[in-house]
């Protein structure tokens, strides 16, 4: 919703207060809580956070008076009132109604406060991203800017101290700075130990990154926004639908809240299903239950212990849960959208059908799967038993003496869906043949499927390259699948998507090779560490943590190009570009 101010002056200095005041906000939090003693006295900084609070609520008050319509302000900040509200009963109740001691009370207040101050940087950031969206600049461009903000944010919160185990030493910019872009870009490889090299902070942090990598922040704002009841303008929309890949613009309310109750559905079911796989006590269990759901959904990889899931090989839990998370997050929510639609309908038509006798002789057609999710749920299931197939047979036939790895259906299943998409391992993948580390290689270049978390060329992009050539072997002038045709534009951007891919892959290989020339790691190590990296897949045969400063470099632009694509980046490259409006003559040319 866009408000209409009197003074526009006013306005871009209030603008620039705010991101100054949310600066403040930042670094007050983390003087207090950063590092093992607070950077300043601690009454300092509650004070200094009490000015900031009476800050905002000032500039609120001026934005009132400066607005042209008073109900349009309030309607689009109508949560300011019970959050105010929420605010005073707890600074004047505590001490009165509840925590009775002195201490009690005042922590009250201080975390009140700090609360306050929470929500109101996170609601300007989600604010931002959604105008920055809409302002008429490349929506890439703008997602590029927000993955790039979240990384080098995640990597200062990561480096420091209280962010590591021992709470003391600081983590190095490098590393940091991996780890941040792993989790943004929803990969999995790592430097150090997720689960005893970082505190439960650093472990919250590198959580909520792989949370904010994997939908989008731009998708957080929108979501807040709708949240709080506020609409979205028509250049706001258009912005939603292109990040989104959505095809109206009527359907981005839809698609935005469906985007945040089925992630928040799919990974409190896939956590609650976890709770018995772990050993410990109730807030450890939930803890990592939590971590590994959002994970596994996010299709990050990232675990909590340090040899993924191997002790974990023969739990049920370890295909039976974290497979199907694997695999809703890497099918895209337009294709979880229109499947859960396609069976609302359906619902919806049989107790019509057994209940209202008269609609039986007035049924309309019902919905039809679209080609795109015809597609997608095609090649999955195609990739996920092949890839299964393939495993077993080369790990019984191609490895060597001695192979300790176990050949079970269930250990190539689970290696098989996870290597497309999450890069959790119930095996110990350097051990296992090279044949079926080839494979691997195979699925990761692929990936998931478009609008997921996930990365590769993509599903679509595959089944598009492959009918193209099936369509030239059988000369037909159109590319058909499920009795429908492709466009040609399609087809050009499925190919231009597989160059790309391809040129990064080798060319990451290439300069690894020659960076990582002293560690004396093989050519297949080093393809399998950039496919892993690219694909945003987190597979690894152990090579990650040895990496040299610049092949860790290399590994980073490669994860955050995977994740966001080399299309997007290519388009964001090219978005002041206009077309040619001529064509030069035609004349025959031999291929092949």
């Amino acid at each position: 919703m866009q408000i209409i101010y009197k003074n526009k002056s006013l306005e871009r200095v209030l603008i620039f207060a705010n991101a100054l005041t949310a600066t403040v906000v930042v670094a007050s939090f983390v003087m207090l809580f950063g590092f093992e003693e607070p950077l300043l006295r601690a009454w300092i900084l509650y004070s200094v956070q009490v000015a900031l609070l009476c800050a905002f609520v000032g500039e609120k008050l001026i934005r009132m008076f400066n607005a042209v319509s008073k109900a349009e302000f309030w309607r689009a900040n109508w949560f300011e009132i019970p959050l105010l509200l929420v605010l005073g009963v707890a600074v004047v109740g505590a001490g009165r109604w509840f925590a009775p001691t002195k201490a009690e009370a005042t922590e009250v207040r201080h975390f009140a406060v700090g609360l306050y101050l929470v929500v109101q940087v996170v609601a300007k950031l989600c604010k931002t991203s959604i105008n920055l969206a809409a302002s008429g600049k490349s929506p890439t461009r703008t997602l590029i800017a927000s993955f790039l903000v979240l990384i080098f944010s995640g990597a200062g919160l990561l480096m420091l101290p209280a962010a590591s185990a021992d709470g003391k030493e600081s983590l190095s910019f490098v590393d940091a700075l991996f780890t941040a872009t792993s989790g943004t870009c929803v990969t999995g490889l790592i430097v150090k130990d997720t689960g005893t090299d970082f505190s439960m902070m650093g472990q919250v942090v590198i959580l909520a990154l792989i949370q904010l990598g994997g939908l989008g922040i731009v998708v957080f704002g929108a979501v807040f926004a709708l949240l709080l009841g506020q609409a979205f303008s028509l250049r706001e929309s258009v912005a939603m639908q292109d990040l989104l890949s959505a095809r109206t613009v009527s359907r981005i309310g839809n698609m935005i809240g469906f985007v945040f109750f089925s992630t928040i559905l799919i990974e409190a079911v896939g956590a609650v299903s976890l709770l018995g796989m772990w050993t410990g006590g109730v807030q450890n269990k939930w803890f990592y239950s939590i971590f590994h759901a959002i994970s596994a959904f996010c299709n990050a990889g990232f675990s909590l212990f340090s040899n993924s899931f191997v002790d974990y090989n023969r739990s049920w839990q370890a295909c039976a849960v974290i497979c199907p998370l694997i695999i809703l997050g890497g099918l895209g929510f337009s294709v979880l959208y229109d499947l859960v639609n396609i069976a609302v309908d359906r619902i919806k038509r049989f107790f019509k059908k057994w209940f209202n006798k008269q609609y039986r002789f007035s049924m309309e057609a019902p919905k039809r799967m679209r080609l795109q999710t015809k597609i997608v749920l095609s090649v999955s299931a195609s990739l996920i038993v092949l890839g299964v197939l393939a495993i077993l047979l080369f790990e019984r036939y191609a490895s060597g003496p001695g192979n300790p790895t176990e050949n079970t259906i269930t250990g190539a299943l689970f290696q098989s869906i996870t290597a497309r998409t999450a890069g959790f391992n119930t095996v110990d993948i350097s051990a296992m043949s090279p044949s079926s580390r080839f494979v691997l290689i195979l699925l990761m270049f692929v990936g998931g499927s478009p609008g997921s978390t996930a990365g590769g060329i993509k599903t679509v992009t595959l089944a598009v390259i492959i009918m193209a050539a099936i369509a030239a072997l059988r000369k037909r002038h159109e590319v058909e699948m499920f009795r429908r045709s492709i466009r040609v534009v399609v087809v050009g951007r499925a190919v231009m998507v597989t160059l790309l891919f391809a040129a990064v892959l080798f060319g990451g290989t290439l300069l690894l090779s020659i960076t990582e020339n002293s560690n004396g790691f093989t050519m297949s190590d080093i393809m399998f560490e950039a496919a892993s990296a690219l694909g945003t897949v987190g597979l690894t045969t152990g090579i990650t943590s040895l990496l040299t400063t610049a092949g860790k470099l290399i590994i980073i632009a490669m994860m955050l190009i995977g994740r966001l694509g080399p299309l997007t980046l290519l388009a964001a490259l090219t978005f002041n570009l206009k077309p040619a409006r001529y064509n030069y003559p035609q004349e025959a040319v031999i291929v092949g």
